[in-house]
């Protein structure tokens, strides 16, 4: 008989958590979420995200949608009051294309305003906060909200973790003007994610607990969709909402206070805290802007030792909060608490979130007395665990017994469901269901935290049902069920099969904890009503005759059960099903091991591993980490093979027939050629504010070769006079000649030069000057006011001294040095202290093909003036812009993305801006250069913009000449200032769209961008548009295929 459930082996099996909030009949409509419904808090997040009223344009980041946060969104995309989204890749430099939008310039984002939200994980946000620093600040209609889910993958395993371990160490470095607020419990994430988008004065970032307590399915209040024309203060808004900036829970008179982020570990904090004398807890809600003055006056005056919760991803690591709560208590006229760092690497938070007594002890261990038994959950909690087959037919068990404990005013119920997609084919399904009385008075724990699933659990579950019953087979589930609980086993095997067929482990677990165990063949129950449709109403009943226990009746499980059931199974006599169920339960005698038995061979049982988070989107899609996927082996792949999933990376190597030339830059390890200048030519006008020139260096013997699309990268030197004044500030001979280390060689290798070749042309003299370099400085200082400043602006404490001085000030290496003069190390000292000048990059504009022994460059120089009124250049620009012909330049190649497609006969679509169009050059000459050859290739065109054809048509004879034989097929010139309104290319390749939608879709035509970060979203807008408009894809599709052909190398970006 078969059991009613998936088969471990079903390809049709698939992970699915109860389906998202109604959508409408149509893809035209979003119903409002209803004041109080049964959804997760990051489900009414993504809600409130996704209308236009609060966002003009959201950017879901991939690493978001692979903790299963965004694919809800994308689903919405394109229906009634949702605003348009955008899919991003976290990269290098992400973060870009967010503040290209809200720049300064030709961004439409800019010019009309907008309130731009961005998803991201606590990984992905610390790939983008050094390019949020260049965020222009917010204004009412101008600013930016991420939402950033938290949930990490760690370990060899690829468990998921909320630990914020990427993310502290670098929360300093964002700007000023962002605001960071942190929710632990689902009704305070639903709250901020609203206050989120008031906040008019501020971008703000939203860290809320997506690993356990705002996926928990449960009754919540929804506020009113904020407008993005609502403002209020942050303080205020707060208040409002019933929070404030941080929460003290504990002893008022406590001598030992702990202070930690907003968190679910912090919940669990907060209620020993308030079981325990003389301990007091300090959740931070809003870390970002730190308000001293209400840190300090929330500290209890009793307070002797503040310990500093800081997740961190090494031991040696510093988190940012340590250094908050240190310098607001530091009082160098008055003695105060002791303050201490208490690291939490990820690893630490995976063993407290396993084990929460192991937390528990961890936090009492501070106390002077710590043998103490604390219990923080309340004597009427109950906590049920569902183990089972993703999609099975008793999948909906959980959410249905949910239900019915919802529908009771008295009782609070949360529901969570987490997936492990490794451990057996077909994967895991677990779901923790707390139930507890309605009560202000408890702290809230997260459900992960009040009934943990982990191998070394001494069990905390009331009740454990086991929906597949061949789980007993493969896994370790009864350690998970607490002394003289309950296990009903869902089944058709017989209690003699069952006992002879779990494992011996499982059994001594029972013998040993003195579980009671049920069997229940739901199968046969339903058949004797109507059939197998109706199993999972027929466990619903069971479970609910078990859990009340002694008051149980068929009428009273009926009354209970009638209201979540009689829906779903009008045709259905309820009370005789009830009175079936009755009948059909069998309690299992387990037999005490005889005392003669021989030993067992034991079998490795399995453990369950929270790795896998699915969201069902209403088109029936189950999106597993961030794919679209129908069965266990895609999840599994998905997650074991992420490398699978991403491009392939170039190999760096340069083929060249000629040796080498080590002796050329022996401290360099790329390898390097001497080329010669033989052009300097100045494109631009001499009273343009644009130094555009073009450069040739001959190749001629070297052995230099290189592919179409790579970089050259210039081994700049500086400039001859600043180098010879800076020797006369140093009192430093620029003749004497000094040995320097070789970078690796762990000193056993040197070369010599004399001090004017070292700093001219190795050392990055003029460079900017990195953190440590003051630190190290410091030692060399012999005035004390030097000493301290160094150290200081060295320190975590000084990071926004180094920061003005980096960013704003731009100082250079040489400036420091002339500003603390009593700093004076040997110049031999001085030069490994600052480092080797670092080769810049440049796209070839040429191809070998055509132009032979020769590489050509499209260079503008870069001049800014400090707020001082400094001038400054630079460094690279500079050198080339006044290298003189027949001048010798050490040069290396690297590898690019901008490559020519494989087929000469696809086409190419090229858009470059300003600068950018030096590799489509190379690109334009090469498909020429084939023609010549009579060698079929395919359409091309070529997009390009600046602000004026007079002044920065660049290459434009050449362009006009490809115009005219037909290697441009269709050119596209977007001279944004020479017309009264402003036209870019995204306007010109409106124009196009046809042709360019049937080209990239029809004809495997590749898309080429290359130039400034700002036009990629309207870029991508264009193509979107031509794709829908022309094709007839509709919006989340054409944003699809672009992501598609990203990973084809058929939609390259090239942008800085």
């Amino acid at each position: 008989m078969s059991s009613g459930v998936s088969t471990p082996l079903s390809t049709t099996s698939t992970l699915s958590v109860p389906t998202s909030p109604d959508l409408g009949s149509t893809a035209n409509s979003i119903k409002l979420l209803p004041k109080s419904s049964l959804l997760s808090a990051s489900v009414i997040i993504e809600q409130i995200a996704s209308r236009s009223s609060s966002t003009s344009t959201l950017f879901v980041y991939d690493l978001a949608e692979q903790v299963g946060f965004g694919s809800l969104t994308k689903a919405w995309s394109g229906a009634d009051g949702t605003a348009p989204v955008v899919s991003l890749q976290t990269r290098s430099g992400a973060g870009l294309s967010l503040v290209g939008r809200l720049s300064q310039g030709s961004s439409k984002d800019s010019t009309h305003g907008a309130v731009l939200t961005a998803y991201n994980t606590p990984t992905g946000l610390a790939a983008m906060i050094q390019s949020l620093s260049y965020l222009p600040a917010p204004s009412q209609n101008s600013r930016l909200i991420i939402q950033v889910p938290t949930v990490t993958p760690v370990g060899d395993k690829f468990a998921l973790s909320p630990t914020l371990a990427p993310l502290t160490p670098i929360l300093s470095l964002l700007p000023e003007h962002f605001t960071v607020l942190l929710s632990a419990t689902p009704q305070e994430a639903v709250d901020l994610a609203t206050l989120s988008y008031k906040l008019s004065n501020a971008h703000v970032v939203h860290i809320f607990d997506h690993f356990s307590s705002a996926r928990e399915i449960g009754a919540l209040n929804t506020p009113s969709l904020p407008d993005a024309s609502e403002s209020v203060e942050l303080r205020e808004g707060l208040s409002q909402a019933g929070y404030q900036y941080f929460d003290y829970t504990g002893d008022s008179e406590a001598h030992t206070v702990i202070v930690a982020l907003n968190g679910p570990l912090t919940q669990l904090a907060k209620a020993i805290a308030a079981e325990v004398p003389g301990l007091g807890v300090v959740s931070v809600r809003v870390l970002r802007p730190w308000d001293e003055d209400t840190f300090r006056a929330i500290i209890p005056a009793s307070a002797k030792h503040i310990h500093v919760l800081d997740d961190v991803p090494a031991e040696y690591a510093q988190g940012s909060l340590y250094i908050d709560v240190y310098s607001s208590l530091l009082n160098p006229l008055q003695p105060g608490p002791v303050v201490k760092s208490q690291r939490i690497t990820p690893a630490r938070t995976q063993q407290f979130v396993a084990s929460p007594l192991s937390f528990t002890r961890f936090l009492l261990s501070f106390l002077p007395i710590s043998e103490q038994t604390v219990s923080v959950y309340g004597p009427t909690s109950k906590k049920v665990l569902f183990f089972g087959a993703p999609k099975s037919a008793l999948s909906s068990v959980p959410r249905l017994i949910e239900q019915t404990f919802a529908s009771q005013a008295s009782i609070t119920s949360r529901l969570l469901t987490d997936y492990d997609v490794l451990s057996k084919p077909g994967g895991v399904e677990a779901n923790r269901l707390v139930l507890s009385a309605k009560s202000t008075s408890e702290t809230y724990i997260p459900s992960s935290l009040a009934l943990p699933i982990s191998p070394s659990s001494p069990g905390a579950s009331d009740v454990l049902v086991v929906l597949d019953h061949n789980l007993l087979k493969s896994h370790s589930l009864a350690t998970h069920a607490k002394e003289g609980s309950l296990i009903l086993v869902v089944s058709d095997w017989s209690p003699a099969e069952l006992i002879s067929t779990v494992a011996s482990e499982t059994l001594v677990v029972i013998r040993q904890r003195q579980l009671r165990l049920c069997v229940l063949d739901a199968e046969a129950v339903a058949s004797q009503i109507r059939g197998e449709s109706i199993q999972s109403a027929v466990v619903h009943l069971a479970f609910l005759r078990l859990y009340l226990g002694k008051g149980a009746t068929p009428e009273v499980v009926f009354r209970l059960a009638q209201r979540s059931l009689s829906d779903a199974f009008q045709d259905v006599n309820l009370k005789e099903l009830a009175s079936r169920v009755w009948d059909g339960l069998v309690e299992v005698q387990v037999p005490e091991e005889p005392a003669d038995a021989e030993e067992a061979k034991p079998v490795a049982l399995k453990h369950f591993e929270f790795n896998a988070i699915a969201v069902e989107t209403d088109e029936g899609d189950t999106v597993v980490n961030g794919a679209k996927l129908g069965s266990w082996h895609d999840a599994a792949k998905h997650i074991l093979f992420p490398s699978a999933f991403t491009p392939p990376t170039v190999d760096d190597a340069v083929e060249s027939d000629l040796p080498p030339n080590v002796a050329l830059r022996p401290e360099v390890p790329e390898r390097t050629f001497l080329v010669t200048c033989t052009v300097n030519r100045r494109l631009t006008p001499t009273e343009y504010d644009r130094n555009v020139f073009h450069l040739e260096f001959d190749t001629t013997g070297t052995g230099l070769k290189y592919d179409i699309g790579e970089a050259l990268g210039i081994h700049g030197w500086n400039d001859t006079d600043e180098v010879l004044d800076f020797c006369s500030f140093y009192g430093v001979d620029p003749n004497r000649v000094i040995s320097i280390p070789v970078p690796g060689s762990d000193g056993s290798k040197v070369h010599t030069r004399t001090v004017f070749q070292a700093l001219q042309q190795q050392i990055d003299l003029f460079g900017k000057p990195t953190k440590t370099f003051y630190s190290d400085l410091a030692a060399y200082a012999t005035r004390q006011t030097d000493k301290y400043a160094l150290q200081f602006i060295g320190s975590p404490e000084g990071s926004s001294t180094f920061k003005k001085l980096s960013e704003k000030d731009t100082v250079t290496f040489a400036d420091i040095l002339r500003r603390y003069d009593s700093a004076r190390p040997g110049i031999e000292r001085l030069c490994e202290l600052i480092g080797d000048i670092k080769p810049r990059h440049y796209s070839i504009a040429s191809s070998q093909a055509v132009v032979g022994d020769r590489v050509d460059l499209l260079v503008v120089t870069v001049d800014w003036i400090t707020p001082s009124g400094t001038p400054r250049y630079g460094q690279c620009t500079r050198y080339l812009a006044g290298l003189k012909v027949g001048q010798k330049v050490t040069v290396s190649i690297r590898p690019s993305v901008m490559k020519l497609p494989p087929e000469h006969t696809q086409p190419i679509i090229m858009a470059g801006l300003g600068t950018g169009v030096a590799p489509f050059r190379a690109f334009l000459q090469h498909r020429a250069w084939l023609a010549q050859q009579n060698i079929p290739v395919g359409p091309t065109f070529y997009y390009f913009g600046s602000r004026h054809r007079a002044q920065e048509y660049l290459y434009g004879e050449e362009i006009e000449a490809f115009i005219l034989d037909g290697t441009i097929t269709r050119a596209g010139l977007a001279f944004s200032r020479d017309t009264r309104k402003k036209i870019y290319i995204q306007h010109k390749m409106h124009e196009d769209g046809k042709d360019l939608a049937r080209l990239l879709l029809r004809e495997k035509g590749v898309f080429y961008l290359c130039g400034p970060t700002w036009p990629v979203p309207d870029v991508h807008e264009a193509l979107v548009g031509a794709l829908g408009e022309f094709e007839g894809l509709e919006t989340e599709h054409a944003a699809t295929f672009l992501e598609e052909l990203k990973e084809e190398e058929r939609y390259v970006l090239e942008v800085y």
